[in-house]
């Protein structure tokens, strides 16, 4: 699991527009009946990690991911001010993942998930963009990627391979 920022870590962001480290007030995901104890876990350390640092315009998205292996990693979307430096939270989460395996063992994600705070002032488990889905997808075809459904609104797995028809596959 990657080590957990301690409670007196601070955030030196200057922007104007900043909250409370504690979003406390932000109306959480409910933990779908389809989603295992495992999953649930994820969905509660990424709501967690993204209450403690969301920052308007810097830090809106976190994600946490599991390894076949159990471990959990986490990582939370870097905003640059050249939009091309920007990082996203699910790629941040799969370097710290790999940066924990061993060496000559690939990479092997089994479930992802991503949450990001609506101005409405509520968590969304949202889908990972175009290019998080050829980076999950490139590494762990079969990992299991939860996304909020557009026609139902409804929190559910899909395989990340799913998420790219007729992607190109690379062998790594």
């Amino acid at each position: 699991m990657s080590p957990a920022p301690s409670d007196t870590d601070t955030d030196t962001d200057t922007d104007t527009a900043t909250v409370p480290a504690a979003r406390t007030g932000v109306a959480r995901v409910a933990v779908p009946a389809s989603m295992s104890d495992d999953d649930a876990e994820l969905l509660t350390l990424a709501q967690e990690l993204l209450a403690r640092v969301w920052r308007d315009g810097r830090h809106e998205v976190a994600s946490a991911v599991r390894t076949a292996d159990g471990a959990v990693h986490t990582g939370v979307h870097l905003e640059g001010s050249c939009r091309r430096s920007s990082i996203c939270a699910e790629g941040v989460a799969l370097g710290a993942a790999r940066g924990a395996y061993p060496g000559g063992q690939p990479l092997d994600v089994t479930s992802v998930v991503s949450v990001q705070i609506k101005p409405a002032g509520q968590f969304r488990v949202i889908a990972p963009c175009g290019v998080c889905r050829e980076l999950i997808s490139d590494y762990s075809p079969d990992a299991r990627v939860w996304i909020t459904t557009v026609e139902d609104n409804e929190v559910v797995p899909v395989r990340a391979l799913d998420l790219l028809p007729d992607k190109s596959r690379r062998a790594w």
